[in-house]
């Protein structure tokens, strides 16, 4: 069964279509088909004008038009399609996503920062490592952060804050932002005894794989802050070239490293898995758990 999800991020949208089937425990796999990711940086305009201009909207549309060929293409038959920060805090939003459906038939729901960290922990991946532990997910996008407690079997909390790279790039968290989230984290974190860091987005995953590490090896909180150091001294120019970024990579990848290097600090995590799952990926496993129960949700 193939089953698809679609994220309009503040930096990126992205489409993974993925192939479920289960193994020889019964238990369902998800493979991934393709991941289809367009940079078109709706933060950009929604961060300082609180709209998205006429522009980026019809790139929005053909994007999804796009997609919705892949989608025929590969005979998808189920689809849960969401949009986050910038949709949220746009005045057009919802009469962009309004065209959106009118043009493609593809219906994009605008999500709570609540309801994506819920998504993002859908991938249980604490789940897969030493439940004596407790783990911080932390999601680092465009225009916010989501944040998802789980100390061994139980879910604590999750919470989401408007600290994101295109926000910072554009000077729009306030000191008070920083404090908001520093004070939450160290009150929730009291008492639990040691977390662990486990990172999701983009520029997390590519500082994985600059590092070489082996998969499922995690990341010390001294080499984000190396990586901090070594990217501040270059111009967004100089890192497309020497670390072989992409532009719309190069420069949010520092603002991305500072939330995750304040996160670790304020919850005394020393180090970080990547396990290379985002948004798209808890949407999939949401998506498979609504079809699998009465009530389903076609494309």
């Amino acid at each position: 069964m193939k089953l698809a999800a679609i994220d309009i991020g503040s930096n990126a949208a992205r489409l993974l279509i993925s192939e479920a089937s289960p193994n020889s425990a019964g238990a369902m796999d998800f493979t991934k088909v393709n991941l289809v990711r367009v940079p078109l940086r709706l933060g950009f305009d929604v961060f300082n004008s609180s709209t998205i201009s006429e522009k980026r909207a019809g790139h929005l549309i053909d994007t999804i038009k796009a997609y919705k060929l892949l989608l025929d293409v590969y005979e998808v038959k189920y689809l849960k399609a969401c949009a986050t920060s910038a949709m949220r805090d746009a005045a057009n939003g919802s009469v962009i996503l309004q065209e959106v459906k009118h043009q493609t038939g593809i219906d994009i729901k605008i999500i709570t920062g609540q309801e994506e960290a819920a998504y993002i922990y859908e991938n249980h991946i604490a789940e897969q490592l030493d439940k004596s532990r407790s783990y911080l997910y932390i999601d680092v996008g465009g225009g916010s952060t989501e944040v998802t407690l789980f100390s061994g079997t139980k879910l604590v909390f999750k919470e989401s804050f408007n600290i994101g790279t295109i926000r910072l790039l554009h000077q729009q968290v306030s000191d008070a932002a920083w404090q908001q989230m520093k004070d939450f984290l160290k009150q929730q974190v009291k008492g639990i005894g040691p977390v662990t860091a486990i990172g999701s987005g983009g520029n997390i995953n590519k500082i994985f794989s600059l590092s070489k590490r082996k998969e499922g090896k995690p990341l010390s909180l001294d080499t984000l802050k190396d990586y901090y150091k070594e990217f501040s001294n270059f111009t967004v120019e100089e890192r497309i070239h020497l670390y072989n970024l992409r532009e719309d990579r190069a420069d949010v990848i520092v603002p991305a490293l500072q939330i995750y290097i304040n996160v670790m600090r304020w919850i005394d995590a020393s180090e970080i898995y990547v396990p290379k799952i985002g948004l798209a990926d808890g949407l999939i496993q949401a998506l498979y758990r609504e079809i699998a129960v009465p009530g389903i949700e076609n494309m």
